[in-house]
């Protein structure tokens, strides 16, 4: 390789083949630079470098000089390594989650910017870019067609992806290529409201498991029917053991057992539950007991099972390896609660499986379950209890605590007791 040094040997002059184009490199701000000057003429690619180098002490000497690691390859590295080192923790849609982010959102906008340059305000102008409405191309505004109206992501939309940055940045910061990760908090940001979740109240649940046993005796089509069966048992089961409906997904026959409850001497369900949290138990509400059987005793298809599939003729009993719901019901579901008017509660929220175990959170606190048990047996936190479900039941309100009224201490020149008015304002 021939190699030529100008400037004081500031510049190194080199070429890989001989007749091919020179190279230029420096060493500068502790980092390496080089250029192809793209000059197969010695005399003409000095000039070149001496010019490219003069350019590079004016960008150093002004600050505008960038080195460092970039974006774009902090998320790479870190794509790498949290697929690798969560598989078998994390599912892969979570982990395609974070991808999706950097992919659509993050990348666009951070992708040729350095670690360095990634502060509070960066993160603040990602925000506000998220949130204005983009503007349309006139391409895209069509001819007589009215366009689809822009709507601002949600805030847990943003915050989610806030977090993936975070994750990003903690990723360079653990291979040092920045000395700390930067504020990426919300600055105006108030405390958000306590908000209850999703709950179908008794007289609801009443509506929806009677929709379901009108759909299984007579559904729709016949096909469907075995379909609309485990739709019934499965809402049954749910508001009866509480479980997530992740946690029913992986749930198996052999891990639920039929037993006798030695303090209300009735039948009811000890589950062995996987799924978010690890392994734990359940014990379900004696009406859990009849769904399970008529799970357990139905016939059900051979093959792959869909709800947009008609069942196949062949069947076959359940066996203890066998999943209790081998296929999901979001149509069929999402279908009986808008036709009974159940998809949305009174904030709006949309209802879903997840609030069928809102609702056995809250149908136990309004039986006057103790607090601690029922965060036991559902595998959550007193905490989350306490803030997402006692906090807006009226029934958790003991009025013997709260209308409690002192006794007026009688003066000497009082008349009798009866005179005298109570300190509470008659309404």
């Amino acid at each position: 390789m021939e190699i030529h040094r100008i400037l004081g040997d500031k510049v190194r002059l080199y070429r890989r083949a001989e007749g091919g184009a020179w190279h230029c490199s420096t060493y500068l701000k502790s980092k390496e630079w080089r250029k192809s000057t793209k000059q197969r003429s010695l005399a003409k690619a000095k000039d070149v470098a001496e010019d490219w180098y003069f350019q590079l002490c004016a960008k150093d000497r002004y600050g505008e000089l960038r080195s460092g690691k970039t974006f774009a390859e902090a998320a790479k590295t870190f794509e790498k390594e949290y697929e690798a080192i969560t598989r078998g923790r994390r599912s892969p849609k979570w982990v395609k989650g974070h991808k999706d982010r950097i992919r659509l959102h993050l990348l666009p906008f951070f992708k040729d910017k350095l670690l360095s340059e990634i502060t509070s305000g960066a993160a603040q102008e990602y925000r506000v870019h998220r949130m204005t409405e983009p503007e349309r191309a006139p391409s895209e505004e069509g001819d007589g067609d009215e366009a689809k109206p822009w709507k601002p992501p949600a805030r847990n939309t943003i915050h989610n992806e806030v977090v993936t940055l975070s994750m990003v940045l903690k990723t360079a910061q653990r291979h040092g290529w920045i000395e700390q990760v930067p504020d990426l908090s919300d600055p105006y940001r108030r405390q958000s409201k306590i908000e209850h979740r999703p709950w179908f109240t008794p007289s609801e649940y009443k509506l929806l498991y009677e929709a379901t046993r009108r759909n299984a005796a007579h559904p729709k089509n016949k096909r469907f029917k075995w379909h609309a069966e485990q739709l019934h048992d499965f809402v049954l089961f749910m508001a009866n053991t509480g479980l997530r409906p992740d946690e029913v997904r992986l749930l198996e026959f052999r891990d639920v057992e039929i037993v006798d409850d030695e303090w209300s001497g009735q039948k009811i369900l000890e589950i062995e539950v996987r799924g978010k949290r690890g392994t734990g138990y359940c014990k379900s509400m004696p009406g859990a007991v009849r769904p399970f059987e008529r799970l357990r005793d139905r016939p059900r298809p051979v093959g792959e099972i869909s709800e947009d599939k008609e069942a196949s003729t062949k069947t076959e009993m359940p066996k203890p390896t066998d999943r209790l719901f081998p296929n999901e019901f979001k149509k069929m579901f999402n279908g009986l609660l808008s036709v009974n008017n159940l998809k949305f509660d009174r904030a709006g929220k949309a209802r879903t499986a997840y609030s069928l175990r809102h609702s056995y959170i809250c149908f136990r606190l309004l039986e006057g379950a103790d607090i601690y048990q029922v965060a036991k047996n559902c595998r959550t936190s007193v905490e989350m209890i306490e803030k997402h479900y006692a906090a807006h039941l009226k029934d958790m309100i003991d009025t013997s605590l709260v209308n409690v009224r002192r006794e007026r201490q009688k003066r000497k020149d009082e008349g009798p007791a009866g005179d005298q008015g109570s300190l509470s304002p008659e309404v």
